[in-house]
């Protein structure tokens, strides 16, 4: 199924005052297409996030800065983050209570990176429909302007799928939105270290090079309600989920449980996605 056959629309969350947001926050989210500065961590638990993926990432080596992808299922603390229920509470206040978390990805922007996240719309890479992903991205490290965090273009996320072509030059993605200049000024989604926002999976988003000589590193967390649908039976190999509340009837998505150990080997990687 091409993307031409997929539902991409976006399907506005009806209005109430949910566990976590309030009603003008998901009004927010429908009309921007996305909200952010949320807390969920405090210092003490922003810190041991922290240690963790300097664990993580001493494991995998250099190349982990971008390759610790869809782990979710294989590493306890992964799972763990992934099953937060104050974060869990965020994403059932837009998509409802049954929840699949069914990728994650941290994205690991060192000092001097010269690579550029290129505009893009996540779905655009995906075998998912309908289009009804929410994405957290969880601030590992205190993210603003100086060490590229990621930006917004607001309200691109009901425009539907727009034209993109391979990017030039030092671009950690392969496609890269056409004509993004005439659609709005950007928003830096700026976060302190144990913050989230939540987005669109059809949002316009990307990140510049870090030129700073501090680190710059958030874990995306993609959450779909279980109506969702894989549409490619390759790329459904790939996919661990967690059912993190409630429950899918249908069964099309396989709840993996808590893993015990927290191996990135590159062998032990289920697949690569998206991009932030």
């Amino acid at each position: 199924m091409g993307l031409v056959d997929l539902d991409l629309s976006f399907r506005a969350t009806p209005l109430h005052d949910g566990k976590r947001l309030s009603k003008a926050e998901i009004q927010l989210y429908n009309r921007e297409g996305y909200v952010t500065g949320l807390d969920v961590f405090g210092p003490t638990e922003g810190a041991a996030n922290l240690r963790y993926f300097d664990s993580l990432l001493e494991k995998r080596g250099s190349e982990g800065a971008y390759a610790i992808n869809c782990y979710q299922a294989r590493c306890a603390g992964i799972w763990d983050i992934c099953t937060n229920e104050t974060i869990l509470d965020y994403v059932e206040d837009l998509i409802g209570p049954n929840i699949v978390c069914w990728a994650s990805h941290f994205f690991c922007k060192l000092p001097g990176d010269p690579k550029i996240v290129p505009w893009h719309q996540d779905a655009s890479f995906w075998h998912l429909s309908p289009a009804r992903t929410v994405t957290v991205w969880l601030a590992i490290d205190d993210v603003d302007e100086e060490n590229a965090a990621m930006r917004f273009i607001p309200r691109t996320h009901d425009l539907g799928h727009l034209a993109w072509r391979e990017p030039t030059g030092d671009a950690a993605l392969n496609q890269e939105l056409v004509g993004t200049e005439k659609l709005g000024e950007p928003v830096v989604n700026a976060l302190r270290a144990g913050q989230v926002s939540l987005h669109a999976d059809m949002l316009a988003h990307g990140s510049l090079a870090n030129t700073s000589h501090r680190r710059r590193c958030g874990l995306t967390i993609r959450y779909c309600p279980p109506e969702v649908r894989i549409t490619d039976e390759e790329w459904k190999k790939g996919i661990e989920a967690i059912i993190c509340r409630g429950t899918d009837p249908s069964g099309h998505w396989q709840h993996h449980a808590r893993p015990t150990g927290n191996d990135v080997a590159p062998e032990n990687s289920p697949r690569n996605v998206g991009g932030n």
